[in-house]
């Protein structure tokens, strides 16, 4: 009985230490895994990107122009609203619209990188149904395509409100911002090729995400009993991040760690979702 005893405590050690450890192995080979196909398939995504943009214009009279064009028609739909209807005011030293363009474009970039993410790979599916293809960079394509039509935008945008610094800084953000949301691109496409009702339900969470992100208003500006959310909402301590960088806004270690640390303990899991789910994405396309 004792040795039976000796045993089951042992295995109660040994079972969460090799959870532990295979947990480790995958977080370490998701860290590795998008950048090792970055490496590999660059000129590959580059390809696809150049194709993505010209598809999406393709037939349309200013072309790639409207890539530009509908960021920032969205942006003076905002501003008219917020500005000159409800005539928002930010407290302090910064001014609205400069508060409200700092953050607004990249979460236009965030929004337009995990909305395509969903149907990436139904979109691109005509590329894997019957050849061989790296199906491991399609989820990198909706990010690079709106980061190379958000970034141009964003640093000039940043240039003009605070100088040629908060330029170089637009860019880098837009590039962090990117590689922030590789776990979101990978877990995202693989749900959204096995899940389809998650793409009719996505927008709705994404709008809502929106007003509970401090975006469109302060964070002390949201009411009492919503200021534990910005807790638990890694985009609210982005867009603090943000703010803090191009305008000195106050900034916690918190609003580093979260995200960071999420983003750390979920790369692993999305990257090896992705690829369980690899062998079985020809035939649910």
């Amino acid at each position: 009985m004792l040795g039976i005893s000796v045993t089951a405590d042992a295995m109660s050690v040994v079972e969460p230490l090799q959870m532990f450890t295979r947990f480790g192995a995958v977080t370490w080979a998701g860290l590795l895994g998008p950048f090792q196909v970055l490496a590999r398939e660059r000129e590959l995504l580059s390809l696809l990107v150049r194709r993505d943009i010209i598809g999406r214009t393709r037939g349309t009279v200013l072309g790639w122009v409207w890539m530009l064009a509908q960021p920032a028609l969205q942006i003076l739909a905002f501003w008219f609203l917020l500005d000159f209807v409800l005539q928002v005011r930010v407290p302090g030293k910064v001014v609205f619209i400069d508060y409200f363009l700092t953050a607004m474009l990249p979460w236009l970039f965030i929004s337009d990188t995990l909305n395509r993410c969903l149907a990436v790979l139904t979109e691109f599916s005509s590329l894997y149904k019957r050849t061989v293809f790296p199906l491991k960079v399609l989820p990198l394509l909706p990010g690079f395509s709106a980061c190379l039509v958000y970034t141009p935008i964003y640093a000039v945008t940043m240039g003009l409100l605070a100088g040629p610094g908060a330029a170089i800084q637009g860019v880098l953000l837009m590039a962090g911002l990117l590689v922030l949301l590789m776990p979101a691109c990978y877990l995202l496409a693989v749900l959204g090729c096995f899940v389809k009702d998650l793409r009719q339900a996505f927008p709705f969470m994404l709008n809502m995400l929106l007003y509970l992100t401090p975006i469109l208003y302060l964070p002390g500006m949201l009411p009492q009993e919503f200021q534990e959310l910005l807790a638990v909402n890694p985009l609210a301590d982005v867009m603090a991040v943000i703010e803090s960088a191009v305008h000195g806004l106050p900034v916690t270690a918190g609003n580093f760690i979260r995200p960071l640390l999420l983003w750390f303990l979920s790369l692993g899991p999305a990257w090896v979702l992705f690829h369980r789910g690899e062998p079985h994405i020809r035939e649910a396309v």
